[in-house]
C-alpha cells in the first residue's frame, strides 16, 4: 500500500506542478482529488513549458495512467481541449486517462453566474474568483441538483437534468443582467463533447482501490492549498472544496487508512491570488522584485499574484491540519540577492497578545517578524545541500524547525532537475 497525498500548503501556486511530475517518475497512478480549471499546474521539461488545468501533473510521465476522480468539477470543453493540446504536443493520453462517472460537470452557465456575481459584488464583498464557474458548480452538487459525467451516457436524462438545473439558476442570471442560455444551447455545446469524454468515464473510486491492493504507487494530487480550504482557509476567501489532504479520501473515494504520506507543498516566500487577507504581503520594490523573478502571474488567468514573506506560523497551521509528514520546499532561488531576508515568526493581536496563527483573524493581526541572513550566490545548479550557500541553508535549516516537519524536496528552478531531493517520495 503506497498511496502519498501532495497538498498545497500555503494559499495555493506553491508548485504541485513540479513536484508531481517529478514524483510521477516512479508512480504508477496519479489522482486529481479537487477543484477544477480553477488550478493551473505548469510543467518545465526541456525548453518545452505546459500548463495543465484539469488533468493531473503527471500527464506528461507516459508510463503512468492519470485519474480525475469524483471531487473534481470537470469543465467538458477545457477537458478536450486540453487533451487535444497535449496529443498536438505529442503527449498521449489514449488508455491512460480516467474520469470518474461521479464528477460534477461545469455547464456554460456556471462560468457566467462567477462572472456576475463578482461583477455585481461591491468593495470588500468580492471573493476573487477566477470566474471559471467553479463555485456555482459545487452549490448545484451541494443542491442535490448537478450533472455529473456519467450522466453524459443517456442524452434524454442529461436534457432534464440541464432544464431543471438552468430554470433554478435563470432568475439569478437575470436578476444579475444576464441573459440565461437556452436548454437547447446548452445540450448543443454538450453533446459533441460527450462523445469524447464518454470513453474516459468510469468508477474510478473502485479503479483506485484496485490500483492500492495490487501494491501499485500511486499519487494523490491536491488543488489550490490549505488556506484556500472551504472548511480550514481563510474564510469566505476560499475555494468551494476540501483543498486539504483529508480530502483526498473524500474526492478519490477511498478510505483513509490507505494513504501512507502526506507531502506538503510551500514556497520559500507566499503568493495570494483574489482577496482576502495577506498579513506578510509586501507592497514594495522587494514584493515586485519576487513577483518578476517567481513569475508570480497566475497559469490559469494570468493575473499578478500579491507576494509577501514566508509566513511560518501559517506552514505549522498547514502541518496540522493536513498531518504532514514532509514538505517539498521550491522556489528558493527566486530569493538569492534579496537583500532584506525576513520571515514571520508569531502574531501579535491589537491587545498586544501573542499568537501563533490566528486564522480568522489575520486582517487585525500584526506579524512578528525576524531578519535573516541573506546569500547572493546562484543557487540553480545545486544539487545536493552541500551545493547552497550556508545562508540557504541555515534557511532551510529554520524552515524545517519551525514548521516541525522535515523537508523532502527543495527546488531551485524551475526546470524538472533543478531539484535536491533529499527524501524519495515512495520511501
Amino acid at each position: 500500500m503506497t498511496a502519498i497525498v501532495v497538498v498545497g500548503a500555503q494559499w495555493g501556486d506553491e508548485g504541485k506542478g513540479k513536484v508531481v511530475d517529478l514524483y510521477t517518475e516512479s508512480a504508477d497512478l496519479v489522482v486529481r482529488y479537487a477543484g477544477g480549471p480553477n488550478a493551473g499546474h505548469t510543467l518545465v521539461v526541456g525548453d518545452e513549458k505546459i500548463i495543465v488545468r484539469l488533468i493531473p501533473s503527471g500527464v506528461l510521465r507516459p508510463r503512468a495512467r492519470c485519474v480525475m476522480a469524483q471531487g473534481m468539477v470537470i469543465d467538458p470543453g477545457v477537458l478536450v481541449s486540453e487533451i487535444d493540446a497535449l496529443e498536438a504536443r505529442g503527449h498521449s493520453t489514449q488508455d491512460r486517462l480516467f474520469v470518474s462517472d461521479r464528477a460534477h460537470l461545469i455547464l456554460p452557465f456556471h462560468p457566467l453566474i462567477d462572472s456576475l456575481r463578482e461583477s455585481a459584488a461591491s468593495d470588500g464583498q468580492r471573493i476573487g474568483t477566477t470566474k471559471r464557474g467553479i463555485g456555482p458548480c459545487y452549490e448545484d452538487k451541494a443542491a442535490r441538483r448537478g450533472v455529473r459525467a456519467g450522466d453524459l451516457r443517456d442524452l434524454k436524462r442529461l436534457a432534464s437534468l440541464v432544464e431543471r438545473t438552468l430554470d433554478t439558476w435563470a432568475p439569478t442570471i437575470r436578476a444579475l443582467g444576464g441573459v440565461p442560455p437556452t436548454q437547447g444551447a446548452v445540450l448543443a455545446d454538450l453533446e459533441p463533447l460527450a462523445a469524447r469524454i464518454l470513453p474516459l468515464i468510469t468508477d474510478t473510486s473502485a479503479l483506485v482501490d484496485a490500483a492500492i491492493h495490487k501494491g501499485e504507487r500511486i499519487i494523490l494530487e491536491g488543488a489550490q492549498g490549505t488556506l484556500l480550504d472551504i472548511d480550514h482557509g481563510t474564510y469566505p476567501f476560499v475555494t468551494s472544496s476540501s483543498a486539504v489532504a483529508g480530502g483526498a479520501c473524500v474526492g478519490a473515494g477511498i478510505g483513509p487508512t490507505r494513504i501512507k504520506r502526506v507531502v506538503g507543498l510551500a514556497k520559500a516566500y507566499c503568493t495570494r491570488v483574489g482577496e482576502g487577507p495577506f498579513p506578510t504581503e509586501l507592497h514594495d520594490a522587494t514584493g515586485e522584485r519576487i513577483r518578476k523573478m517567481g513569475g508570480e502571474f497566475g497559469s490559469v488567468t494570468g493575473r499578478p499574484r500579491r507576494t509577501g514573506w514566508l509566513d511560518l506560523p501559517a506552514l505549522r497551521y498547514a502541518a496540522r491540519v493536513n498531518g504532514l509528514d514532509g514538505i517539498a520546499l521550491t522556489k528558493l532561488d527566486v530569493l538569492t540577492g534579496v537583500s532584506d531576508l525576513t520571515v514571520c515568526v508569531a502574531y501579535e493581536t491589537p491587545a498586544g497578545q501573542t499568537l501563533d496563527f490566528p486564522i480568522d483573524e489575520l486582517a487585525t493581526a500584526r506579524p512578528v517578524y525576524k531578519r535573516l541572513t541573506p546569500w547572493t550566490e546562484s543557487i540553480e545548479g545545486a544539487r545536493s545541500l552541500r551545493d547552497l550557500p550556508a545562508a540557504a541553508r541555515d534557511y532551510i535549516d529554520l524552515i524545517e524547525k519551525e514548521a516541525g516537519v522535515p523537508i523532502d524536496v527543495v527546488s531551485v528552478g524551475p526546470e524538472r532537475d533543478a531539484t535536491i531531493v533529499l527524501r524519495a517520495p515512495f520511501g
